[in-house]
């Protein structure tokens, strides 16, 4: 069994858990590769490492992988789908961060979830995405994303105008700072941010949510996800800005694109006592009377 690690810079107070997590791999006998920038933080940072470590970089790096690891929060977790891309590899997320969603296991989880990677005691939750297609091929192959894509102002003394056609039928033109595109995975990030709604990850649904509208009966909007979405761009200045997710681009006013959804999945990893609404009750707090 070999899994992949892929991590950012860490806070300091978890090296120590990020040290169990390599001796517990050692115990279990699991070989592990680890991105390459990641893999020197930790040797700056003294992490030991019993067994052998190999170093990746790309997708090419990863066929004989059976489980992706992300170390880190959501935002980390985002970036390894560009890594992954449509291989189809399991991805679980071990949150060293704030929220997380999607990576929804603790530190003190470890152990166990290392035990259940290796006895096959999880779910695997399949998330859509969403890619984008301009003329320009703006992100290259990695032109998709897995919470959403936002349309956005590039300059704060102006809004956008975004005219909307689903299937090349008008919809709405959208006068306000921006609009996000989210898959139901992204219903708990940016688009809950602006008043979206929350939406089960297997809705097979899109979200329209418009960011700070002009018009107040302007409201978030769920559609199929078979629908094709296309848009045209009007503002006072000459760019507006993309964001798949955490990567963003200046783009030409001109630019006219499609949004859809993507032939690929990206498989996470659940464990067996992480439910969706466990998730959401425990990052949401529902329930808990913070007066008492």
């Amino acid at each position: 069994m070999k899994y992949a690690i892929y991590g950012k810079k860490i806070n300091e107070k978890y090296l120590s858990s990020i040290q169990f997590f390599f001796d517990e791999l050692d115990r279990n006998n699991i070989s592990v590769t680890v991105y390459s920038t990641f893999h020197q933080f930790l040797i700056e940072n003294s992490i030991q490492f019993s067994l052998s470590i190999t170093e990746f970089n790309s997708q090419s790096d990863l066929k004989d992988v059976d489980y992706f690891i992300s170390i880190g929060g959501d935002g980390t977790f985002l970036e390894t789908i560009t890594l992954v891309k449509d291989s189809n590899i399991p991805i679980l997320g071990i949150n060293t961060g704030r929220l997380g969603f999607l990576s929804s296991v603790t530190t003190d989880e470890i152990a166990q979830a290392i035990s259940s990677l290796t006895k096959g005691f999880y779910e695997i939750d399949k998330r859509t995405l969403l890619s984008i297609e301009t003329d320009k091929q703006l992100f290259g192959d990695a032109n998709y994303a897995l919470n959403e894509i936002t349309l956005q102002r590039s300059d704060s003394s102006t809004m956008i105008t975004v005219h909307t056609y689903l299937d090349n039928e008008f919809l709405n033109s959208y006068w306000a700072d921006g609009l996000i595109i989210s898959t139901p995975t992204g219903s708990t990030a940016y688009s809950l941010s602006c008043n979206g709604p929350i939406l089960f990850p297997s809705s097979e649904s899109i979200i329209l949510t418009p960011i700070a509208p002009h018009n107040l009966n302007v409201r978030p909007l769920i559609i199929p996800d078979n629908k094709v979405l296309s848009f045209q761009i009007e503002a006072r200045t000459d760019s507006f800005l993309v964001a798949l997710d955490s990567r963003f681009k200046s783009v030409p006013i001109n630019t006219t694109f499609k949004i859809k959804r993507t032939p690929h999945t990206i498989s996470l990893i659940r464990l067996k006592n992480h439910t969706f609404l466990n998730t959401l009750r425990n990052k949401l707090m529902w329930g808990i009377d913070k007066r008492n």
